[in-house]
This record gives C-alpha cells, sequence and structure tokens, in this order.
C-alpha cells in the first residue's frame, strides 16, 4: 500500500468517523449542543454554609413605632392562570393556597402589568421603579456568541418560520461583563438602605454579574445571586429530582447542555447549593427573617421557579398523579414547591409576630412561555412571554400589609414600577429627586383615598416593537411583521378582535403619542442580536401555518 493510499485510507476513515458522529449527534444542532456540554459548562466549588448578617436580639427600647418590613416575591415566568386564585393549571387540579392567601389577605391588584415581556428589562423596572428603556436596559443582557448558538437551534427545517441573527449589528456590541443596570439608577434597595433598613436578595438577579453590577453594589447589604438568567434545580442524575427535559425549545437545550449549577454569596466564588432550588433560596430566606426580626428589613425572594429547565422535586411529582402529561405535571410540581415555599415564609412572619407590620408584595415578572409547549398558562389572555399580548405582560400581583392595607381588589390597571414608589412611601421615604419616576405610590389608591386610576397611559418598547395602553385602548405596533393590533380593552380583555382598520383616527392619535414616548427614550446600551418567532395563540409544540398570528420578539 502507496503511502498516498494510506492517506486517503486515514482520510476516508476520519470522514466517515466524524459524519457518524455528526449523525448520532443530531446533525448541526447535536454537535452545537456537544460543543456546549464541553466547552461551556463550569463546574462551581463545593457547597458551603453562609453566615448573614445578625441584627438586634431585642426591640430598640425607644422606639415607638417602626416602619413596616418588606417582601418582594418574584416568581420567574409564572403566568397569570398558574395560581389557583386566577384558576388554576390543569383545569384548576393545582391549587395554590398560600399565593392565594396573599390575595385574599390582601389586596389583589388584578390589572397588573410587568415592566416588560421578558426577564431582565422587568426586574430593571421592578427595581428602579422606571421604564428600563429610560437607560437603556431594553434587552437581556446575552453574549454573541450565546445568539448565535441559541437562534440556530431548530427541532425542525420544515418550520415556516425560524428565529433570525444580526450579524451587522455585531460591530459596537460590547462584551458581556461589561452589561448590566447602570451604576448610576438608584434601585429600591438603595432608596430603603438609605432610610434605616436592612437590605437583603435571594435568587434570581439578571441585571448583570460582574462585580459592578452585583446586588451588593446596587443597594444590598448581602446577597446570595444565581449568577445566570436560568439555572438546574438539581442536578439531571439526582435521585430526587424529576426532569422534563425539552426537545424543541433552544434556550432549553442550551442549559441541559450547559448545566449551570452554583450561587454566589455577596462577591464570592460561585459554589453548588445543597437541595432543589426552590427549597434552598427559601431556607435562606427564612434565616434572614429569623436573623432581622428586631429591626426594619427588606428581602428581595427573586425564585427561579417556574422557569425551565422543568425539574421538579419527587416528591411534588408524586402528589400530583392525577395529571396525566409528563411535562405539565413537572411543571405544575414546581409550581406546588414554590407554593409550598411562599408558605414557609408566611409561616415564619406568623411565627415571628411580624405578619402585621410586614408588606408582603407577589408578582411574576413576566407571562408563562410558549416555549414549554403547555397551552392555558396565561389564561384567558392571548400570547406569551416575549410578545406585548396580555399574556405576556398581565401578571398575578397581590400586596398584604394587615395594619398598612385593606382586604379587597383593585381593578384600575397597576404596574410593577408602581413596586417602588409604593415600598418607599411605605417605609415613609422616598425616591430620587433628580429623575423621572414613572411609577407610582399606590397605597391610597389600594386604601380607596384616590378615586382616580394610577395610571391614564402605560408604555413598552422592545426595539421596532411599540405598545401603549391608553385608558381601555391598547395599541401595539411590530415590524415584523408589519402590522397594527388595536384593541378596546373593556368589551374585549382578551384581544380577539383588532379595531385598527375600524379606528384610523384613534391610531392616528395613539401612535403619535407612542412615537412621542419613543423619542423620548435612549437608545439601548447594548443591540438585539436576535429575534425570535413567537405565534401568539399556539405553544411551540403546536405545528405552524400560514394564517397563524405571530410576532418576532428580539434580544
Amino acid at each position: 500500500m502507496t503511502k498516498t493510499t494510506k492517506w486517503f485510507l486515514a482520510a476516508g476513515i476520519t470522514i466517515a468517523v466524524v459524519a457518524g458522529a455528526f449523525l448520532a449527534a443530531g446533525g448541526r444542532t447535536g454537535l452545537t449542543l456537544l460543543w456546549i456540554q464541553y466547552a461551556v459548562r463550569e463546574e462551581s466549588a463545593p457547597y458551603r454554609e453562609i453566615e448573614w448578617q445578625r441584627g438586634p436580639s431585642a426591640p430598640a427600647a425607644l422606639a415607638a413605632t417602626r416602619p413596616p418590613n418588606i417582601i418582594l416575591i418574584v416568581a420567574d415566568d409564572l403566568g397569570y392562570n398558574d395560581v389557583s386564585l386566577n384558576g388554576g393549571l390543569a383545569g384548576g387540579r393545582l391549587k395554590t393556597p398560600n399565593i392565594d392567601r396573599i390575595g385574599n389577605e390582601g389586596v389583589n391588584i388584578t390589572t397588573a402589568y410587568s415592566g416588560s415581556p421578558t426577564c431582565a428589562p422587568s426586574r430593571a423596572a421592578i427595581m428602579t421603579g422606571r421604564y428600563p428603556t429610560r437607560y437603556g436596559y431594553e434587552f437581556t443582557p446575552t453574549a454573541k456568541n450565546f445568539m448565535k448558538v441559541v437562534t440556530q437551534l431548530r427541532h425542525s427545517e420544515s418550520q415556516l418560520h425560524h428565529s433570525v441573527y444580526f450579524p451587522e449589528r455585531e460591530q459596537g456590541q460590547p462584551p458581556l461583563e461589561s452589561l448590566g443596570l447602570p451604576a448610576n439608577e438608584v434601585t429600591l434597595a438603595r432608596v430603603l438602605r438609605n432610610a434605616g433598613y436592612h437590605t437583603a436578595h435571594v435568587g434570581k438577579w439578571h441585571l448583570g454579574d460582574a462585580p459592578q453590577f452585583r446586588p451588593t453594589a446596587h443597594g444590598f447589604n448581602e446577597s446570595l445571586s444565581l449568577p445566570y438568567g436560568a439555572a438546574m434545580f438539581l442536578p439531571e442524575d439526582d435521585p430526587n429530582v424529576v426532569n422534563a427535559a425539552s426537545k424543541i425549545d433552544p434556550l432549553d437545550r442550551f442549559i441541559w447542555a450547559a448545566h449551570p449549577w452554583g450561587v454566589r454569596f455577596n462577591d464570592g466564588e460561585l459554589f453548588k447549593p445543597n437541595q432543589y432550588l426552590t427549597d434552598y433560596f427559601t431556607d435562606q430566606a427564612l434565616k434572614i427573617i429569623d436573623h432581622n426580626r428586631h429591626r426594619p428589613f427588606f428581602l428581595y425572594l427573586a425564585y427561579n421557579a417556574p422557569h425551565t429547565p422543568l425539574q421538579a422535586t419527587r416528591e411534588d411529582y408524586e402528589a400530583l398523579a392525577d395529571i396525566q402529561n409528563h411535562s405539565v405535571r413537572v411543571y405544575a410540581a414546581m409550581i406546588r414547591s414554590l407554593d409550598r415555599n411562599i408558605g414557609r415564609v408566611l409561616a415564619a412572619l406568623d411565627d415571628a409576630d411580624l405578619t402585621n407590620d410586614t408588606l408582603v408584595i407577589f408578582t411574576s415578572d413576566n407571562g408563562g412561555t410558549h416555549t414549554i409547549g403547555i397551552r392555558g398558562i396565561n389564561a384567558p389572555f392571548r400570547g406569551w412571554k416575549a410578545t406585548h399580548f396580555e399574556g405576556g405582560i398581565r401578571v398575578p400581583m397581590y400586596m398584604r400589609w394587615p395594619d398598612g392595607l385593606p382586604q379587597g381588589r383593585f381593578d384600575a390597571p397597576a404596574s410593577h414600577l408602581d413596586i417602588f414608589s409604593t415600598a418607599a412611601a411605605a417605609a415613609d421615604t422616598t425616591g430620587p429627586s433628580d429623575r423621572i419616576i414613572d411609577g407610582v405610590n399606590l397605597l391610597p389608591y389600594l386604601r380607596g383615598e384616590i378615586a382616580r386610576r394610577p395610571h391614564q397611559t402605560l408604555y413598552w418598547r422592545t426595539d421596532r416593537y411599540l405598545v401603549m395602553r391608553d385608558g381601555d385602548w391598547k395599541l401595539q405596533i411590530t415590524d415584523r411583521p408589519d402590522k397594527i393590533w388595536l384593541n378596546d380593552l373593556a368589551t374585549d380583555p382578551t384581544e380577539q378582535t383588532n379595531r385598527a382598520a375600524d379606528e384610523p383616527a384613534r391610531v392616528a392619535v395613539m401612535r403619535t403619542a407612542l412615537e412621542t414616548f419613543d423619542r423620548s427614550q435612549v437608545p439601548p446600551m447594548w443591540r438585539s442580536l436576535g429575534a425570535g418567532y413567537i405565534p401568539i395563540d399556539k405553544t411551540l409544540a403546536d405545528p405552524q401555518a400560514p394564517g397563524d398570528e405571530y410576532v418576532y420578539f428580539s434580544n
């Protein structure tokens, strides 16, 4: 055999092996996932106990009155209908008695809106009380390579629509470590700390993980932070976990391949939790409540449930045996865990005799996502996370403060933006006076002291997807597709009838106001590198059809 023949034989064998591996891995997508698994995964340090700061061991002797404690609980991608107070998942078979308790014992704000239909800008709106487009926090911080990978992961090449990547926007894109909530933005934590509160954060942050963006740089005395936008709840091979990995959701496939599993205390190194993440975060929250029972505290408890990956404890999964669909059952079990753990927080307040003088606020960062393939999670509304239809931005929001608020319903439109000013007013302080604060103090409205609506108009902007609610009329304008939706939410709260063609004068007036708002905002600090196709009325698991209504949502 000649040297040349041997070379061609070796080359042929190599090509055959690579081709076999390519096919075995699932083609280009499979090899991409293998690359993520071996190149992106990082190992966190072993579990370790952490020491939270301890407040006084007894109440201050001369303190006649004390401002209320404030606990802000934010769920992640929880659908409007996932709470049994609003109907309940799986035809109402899933109950959330503890979340319901906050709404029933406090004020159920029935028409509450998120600051954005996606995680990071929504959390920025909550923390600052300002439209995130006022300071350029328009998109979730993402790395260029991540966007390239996620937009090319497809479950079927026969889809009518695919996600798109914008390579022309790469030039000048800042590195991921420089993306975060600007240091000159004043957070609720900073306002409350300046008012004498001890401020603590547990859970998801998503406003930048470089030291200059972390919670401790934004007014929190201490923080146990999840540095990822999404993370595992347990390692996938843990004997106590039941998994429901998606074969169709690009982000979920990335998460399972990267397998993020670690938390950070203050500015320390990443280390592994020692239990299911929702339970672990609650254990830490209970320590904070116990350590600070004799001084005013602000606890921002930001669970990452029920965001993907879908992972439940075996105990919660087995408790829902009447739900037949595996993915629905895992998702419901995650919400069961979330609700049970919120019950533990409420019980800790009861045990410490802190219930009456603690303002508890519960909400979700945005609507539920279509990517998990579960219908009805945002019912009765159309749309999903990553759309500005009601399903993407209508969220449960409850405020309970027995000493400061009545029980009841509040039906006028309110917003995540209002949490900032409401909490500051409860603490008898105010936010900064050198900038526009878009939220309002809801306390006099919830108490019935002011009869008018807190907001005549609310606005949203994501790239060239512009939205406003003016009174009961809602206008949405997109450039992909080039379309306008106009809905009268007073008569059509679920946005079934597009009135744009019937109301051209109203569209013109609202469009002018929306464009004025758009011009008043600043350019994003980083550009959107990709856009995802989001069907309005279908899940990602449903087949696409030519007549489906959709939007492309940028990030």
